[in-house]
Order: structure tokens, then C-alpha cells, then sequence
């Protein structure tokens, strides 16, 4: 049979290894930079701060309040930061939303991102950028937003608690599962996202089990890359409209809503993609996805309900509303009353199946 298709190659540099923080500055220096500014969330201010110092007189300064879902607000004042210092490449460390921030620097400025994720979210690995403004989330594709080099070190990842594991783990996976049938999707990403699923869905309870596993965080890390770069290269479809509305709009924690969200959009999709549910179910190595998927994270202890997550009951009848505007393309036609059901379930945590 043959499957014609075409496929465009994001030009990035990745780096991958145990200590490859030591190559920071090198790779600053390959930029032909020399006023780095170090970005971080809050919580990693002081792995931003010592980064800082590793860079020595590469570092221009640093900006420490990045935040969840990427508000215009934040991206303000890390761009007084930016000009203040005169800064020439930005060298962001830590989750998805430092990784947000430096691209919505990017996006204004054009400097070149060095960027070193610490969790599994994969938004490194792609061209999409999500910003939130008076509690709206949209989303853009540009290669403006691509970093340059990211660079994985295995070793930062040791210390990352299990519950964040878990659920940036589930983030990675939603990303895979959707690019299996993506509109444009092509047989050269389907094979890494069913790669990518494998090793994740394999290396989180060895994690869970021992958290200084390097053998498995190695293989989450690695999975989190092929992950991304599926989300980078293939068009999204319900699921990811349905995480980014609930995030911007009631704030909810970004990687726990792909975590509760997930197994339902899959059932959702699962009557029109037999191909891809397939692949997900070898991944798994279980025979239903949504449950196999299901059972994972409850079973890893994560959030399997809205509930938990602190969304409102009343909230849900206009994220069905926000999920049915704008027109895009799902597998599977969108109808609100299913979506509408669908919340609902998600909401009360419900075991979903294929049925």
C-alpha cells in the first residue's frame, strides 16, 4: 500500500544526555551570544539563580516569574527585564511554563532560545506558542517560536517530584495520542508517537517505584522528545482544545487537565480512528486505550477528575460552549451534547471505555 504524505523537518539542535547542563555556555557561545537572561518559574528560582553563575559573564541577568498559561501580563515585565539588560539569547530552565515565556519573548523579539526542560511536557520540542489574555487562551504556530537548542540533561530530572512526573508524563502522551490522528499526520510520526507512549507509559511506574531510576528517567525524558516533536509536526485535535480552554479560562494546573482529560477525548474519538487507537493500545499494552489510559494515571495516583482540580461544576456548560466556537478539525464530528457529556464525565471522574 503506499501512503503518500509530506512532512516538513523542524530545524532545532537537541542535546541529550546525563550532565549536559555543563554544555550551557558552549552552546550560548555556538549562538555567537554573550548577554544571556535566565528565565524560571518562582519555584526554580534557585536552580534559575545557579544557572546564572554557571554562565558567569555570559549571564545579562535573570527573570524569575514565569507562570502557568503564559498571560500577556508576565510576558510584560519579563520584557522590561529583556531590554533593561540588553539581553542578545534567552536560556529558559525548567517546565512547559518557562518554556511558554521564552517563546512569547521570541515571538517579540526574535532572539535565539536556549531552553532546558526539568519535566516532561514536550512544548520545547514544538513551534506552538499558547498566550492568555483577560482569561482567554489562543494558540499560535510559528517557526518565530522554535528554540534553537534544547537541551535535555537526565540528571536535572532526578529530583522532579512523582506526582509532577506523572501527570507532565500524561501531558506528553496527549500530544503523541493526538499527532496518531492528526489531519496531516504521516507514517514517520506516527511511529515516534507510538514510541514515545510506549516509553513513557513504561517508565512511569518505575519512577513511581524509585524516583532515582535514571534508566527510566531517561526513557520518560527521551519519550517526552518524541512526544513533542509530534506535537511540532502534525496538527491537534479535540483534546488539546479542550485542555487549553479549561486552562485559560479557569486557570486550571496545565499538565493534571491533560492528565483528566485524556482518556475521555480518546473515548470520544475512538469510533473514527481505529488506526490510530491501534497504535495507542500497543503503546499501552492494553487492549481498550481510554481505560488502559485511565487506569494508569489513577493508578500512578494522579487526578482522574475535574473536580479535584478545582473547576466549577456551573463552568462547564461554557467550556462546551468555548470548545464548539471556532471551527477545527477533530477525527470525529464535534456535537455539544457528546462534548457537553464529556465534561461531565471528566468533571466526576468517570472510568470512560470505547463503548
Amino acid at each position: 500500500m503506499i501512503y503518500p504524505f509530506s512532512y516538513d523537518i523542524l530545524p532545532a539542535r537537541i542535546v541529550f544526555g546525563c550532565g549536559t547542563l555543563d554544555r550551557v555556555a558552549d552552546e550560548v557561545r555556538v549562538l555567537g551570544c554573550s548577554r544571556a537572561l535566565v528565565l524560571a518559574m518562582p519555584e526554580l528560582g534557585g536552580v534559575g539563580e545557579a544557572l546564572a553563575e554557571r554562565l558567569g559573564g555570559l549571564a545579562a541577568g535573570t527573570f524569575l516569574g514565569a507562570v502557568m498559561h503564559t498571560p500577556t501580563d508576565v510576558t510584560e515585565q519579563a520584557m522590561a527585564v529583556v531590554r533593561a539588560v540588553n539581553a542578545d539569547c534567552i536560556v529558559a530552565i525548567g517546565g512547559g511554563s518557562t518554556t511558554g515565556l521564552s517563546k512569547a519573548i521570541a515571538l517579540r523579539t526574535d532572539l535565539p532560545q536556549i531552553v532546558i526542560p526539568t519535566t516532561y511536557a514536550g512544548s520545547e520540542a514544538t513551534p506552538i506558542i499558547g498566550q492568555t489574555e483577560n482569561g482567554v487562551k489562543t494558540t499560535q504556530r510559528t517557526l518565530a517560536v522554535l528554540p534553537e537548542v534544547i537541551i535535555y540533561d537526565v540528571d536535572l530530572t532526578l529530583t522532579l517530584p512523582t506526582a509532577i512526573s506523572v501527570t507532565s508524563g500524561f501531558n506528553a502522551i496527549a500530544h503523541a495520542v493526538e499527532a496518531l490522528y492528526a489531519k496531516d499526520g504521516n507514517p514517520v510520526i506516527s511511529t515516534l508517537a507510538e514510541q514515545g507512549i510506549a516509553m513513557i507509559a513504561r517508565a512511569l511506574p518505575a519512577i513511581v517505584a524509585d524516583p532515582g531510576d535514571k534508566g527510566a528517567r531517561s526513557d520518560a525524558l527521551y519519550g517526552a522528545w518524541a512526544c513533542g516533536t509530534c506535537l511540532g509536526a502534525v496538527g491537534m485535535s479535540l483534546h488539546h482544545k479542550l485542555c487549553h480552554t479549561l486552562g485559560g479560562t479557569f486557570n486550571l494546573p496545565h499538565a493534571e487537565t491533560h492528565t483528566v482529560i485524556l482518556p475521555h477525548a480518546v473515548a470520544y474519538n475512538h469510533p473514527d480512528t481505529p488506526d490510530a487507537m491501534a497504535r495507542v493500545a500497543r503503546a499501552l499494552g492494553e487492549p481498550d486505550p481510554p481505560t488502559g489510559l485511565y487506569d494508569l494515571a489513577k493508578d500512578l495516583g494522579a487526578p482522574t477528575s475535574l473536580q479535584e482540580l478545582g473547576m466549577p461544576y456551573e463552568g462547564l456548560a461554557k467550556a462546551a460552549d468555548l470548545a464548539m466556537a471556532n471551527a477545527y478539525w477533530n477525527p470525529r464530528p464535534l456535537e455539544h451534547k457528546l462534548i457537553a457529556r464529556l465534561l461531565d464525565d471528566a468533571w466526576h471522574g468517570r472510568r470512560p471505555d470505547s463503548v
